[in-house]
């Protein structure tokens, strides 16, 4: 809700001075504001768990790894070229390993 800086202020007297009218309509324009949420789509990211999820199937198309890409050796995450820190014994390590 937007406070307009510029309005006069309500001291404390003011306030108590407030209808019972007022305060109950405040009070349901409070209550009425509700969130659209549509519950599919809010279920359908939520895994549970010890769920069965063996006839689920991938849909994602899995590229293999490029020629200027490595996999380092410490998060086995496959990497661009640009982010080989060291080799350690002969292995890619990358920056976020090092």
């Amino acid at each position: 809700m937007a406070t307009d800086y510029d309005a006069p202020r309500k001291g404390e007297d003011d306030e108590s001075q407030d209808s019972i009218e007022e305060l109950k309509a405040r009070r349901t324009e409070k209550s009425t504001s509700s969130v659209d949420v549509d519950e599919f789509e809010a279920a359908e990211g939520l895994e549970l768990p010890g769920a069965d999820l063996s006839g689920e199937e991938l849909t994602v198309r899995v590229q293999p790894k490029m020629a200027d890409e490595f996999t380092c050796s410490s998060c086995f995450l496959v990497q661009h070229r640009s982010r080989l820190a060291r080799e350690k014994n002969g292995q890619p390590i990358c920056l976020d390993c090092d």
